[in-house]
């Protein structure tokens, strides 16, 4: 923690007044972990703000970043040009996408995918002699990145706040409802609706998964009404649920992609898009959009994520995603005991939230802050999310054991700040276990050797 004089670098989602002359400033990683200048390590809970999907320190993605910047390190992709890293990447993606026929916008990162998708569905629909589609339903809850479009997009209205008026063509539906979804459209017109933004699960919002069946009834109403879904998969692409992508199975309309595509080792967004919303811009002679980024398709960055992608594939990193869910729910599911913690919730990949009590929240404005900083100083570094969460999102390489410590960390940081646990059994008499259900309906499997053989430390008396 620096404690000198302060850096003019102003942090961002930071109280400057605060932060000030009081970095944390972390000097290197391997695997889970980080280091500090100081010397101290931290078990990385985030996987840094949801990206370092292969972990810390793998030089094999810094090689290939090192060779390509020794051939030619970026170049402009505008009109025909293009770089060969950035080519295969392309196809790369295009082959992996959940849709048919697939094509490849590339950006800077997620806030650039999210902007791009607005432009990208109103002008479809303009190129296809519907101009009046212009209005985009979202979710409440929702993050959609925090340029102009997404902040106009957001389900989190301390996100929208004191910017004035954004974009009036944006409607919020409940993040739980597809009968609400169907009544907006309906209501609202679907001549005049371009598409639907979803978050396969909420993440910045407080990690929610969708309930059981949501996703293919939201699919099938855009379906219906012929509204164009759009997968904002910037948090859960690339394996974070535990198949490399969430919305598998729907046919999504684009696809919205960032974090784990490079694991943050350079910055790089991609959104997919489906060849039948493609085709009015590949196959119209004229029809130039006008859009783009400095740096779509960098070649250095698309380096990186070619490295990344052969990580996650040889190592088979998305199976050991959906290998460690039952340890993950396992760490977390005990932590319910705390009389801070109103719920957790888990059992979507590696991703998971322990969400403080409103009333401890409304009583004590330094609780969350006093929790993260309680955290901080037994290991663990991570982040309070905006429904008064504490988010769990470690890198794909995390073990069981370090998942235990997680678990354990959490208890004892609570305890740190004034929670008390009250042991509970259930009416088998068994200590309280995560509750087991089928792999097939998104759970954790049924062997009873396997749950508690995941049993953290913090578990029972």
């Amino acid at each position: 923690m620096s404690s000198g004089s302060a850096s003019a670098f102003w942090h961002p989602f930071a109280d400057m007044s605060v932060v000030a002359g009081h970095d944390l400033v972390i000097a290197s990683g391997s695997g889970a972990r980080v280091t500090d200048e100081e010397g101290r390590e931290y078990l990385d809970a985030t996987a840094a703000l949801w990206y370092c999907n292969v972990g810390h320190g793998r030089a094999e993605i810094g090689d290939a970043v090192r060779r390509q910047m020794g051939e030619i390190a970026a170049y402009s992709n505008f009109g025909d040009l293009a770089t060969r890293p950035t080519l295969e990447l392309a196809d790369r993606l295009a082959a992996m996408a959940p849709m048919p026929d697939a094509k490849v916008f590339f950006t800077s990162g997620g806030s650039d995918a999210v902007d791009t998708a607005v432009k990208l569905v109103r002008r479809y629909w303009d190129l296809v002699g519907q101009p009046e589609r212009t209005v985009i339903i979202t979710r409440e809850r929702s993050y959609h990145g925090m340029h102009m479009a997404g902040t106009a997009l957001a389900g989190i209205p301390a996100n929208r706040a004191g910017y004035g008026p954004l974009d009036s063509g944006v409607v919020n539906v409940p993040w739980d409802d597809p009968a609400a979804l169907a009544e907006a459209i309906d209501r609202i017109g679907a001549d005049r609706v371009a598409a639907f933004f979803c978050e396969p699960v909420i993440g910045a919002g407080g990690v929610y998964p969708p309930p059981a069946g949501y996703l293919d009834a939201v699919r099938e109403v855009c379906r219906e009404r012929g509204v164009l879904f759009v997968a904002d998969e910037v948090i859960t692409g690339y394996g974070r649920t535990g198949r490399m992508f969430a919305s598998e199975g729907l046919e999504p309309d684009l696809v919205l992609t960032a974090k784990g595509l490079t694991s943050g080792y350079l910055p790089m967004g991609a959104v997919l898009v489906a060849g039948s919303v493609a085709r009015p811009f590949w196959e119209s002679p004229g029809a130039l959009w006008r859009h783009g980024y400095t740096y779509s398709g960098h070649a250095s960055a698309a380096a990186a994520a070619m490295a990344n992608l052969d990580i996650i594939e040889r190592e088979g990193l998305v199976a050991q995603v959906r290998a460690l869910e039952l340890s993950l729910t396992a760490a977390l599911v005990p932590l319910r005991q705390h009389t801070w913690v109103s719920e957790t919730r888990s059992g979507v990949g590696l991703l998971g939230a322990v969400t403080l009590e409103p009333a401890v929240l409304s009583a004590d404005a330094t609780a969350m802050p006093r929790l993260i900083a309680a955290l901080r100083d037994r290991g663990v570094l991570t982040r309070a999310l905006a429904d008064g969460s504490v988010q769990v999102s470690p890198p794909f390489v995390i073990t069981r054991d370090e998942l235990q410590a997680l678990g354990a960390a959490i208890d004892g940081a609570l305890t740190d700040v004034g929670s008390t646990r009250n042991v509970t059994t259930s009416s088998a008499g068994d200590p309280l276990l995560p509750e087991v259900t089928s792999d097939e309906a998104g759970g954790f499997g049924s062997s009873d050797d396997r749950l508690l053989a995941d049993v953290p430390p913090h578990h029972g008396a």
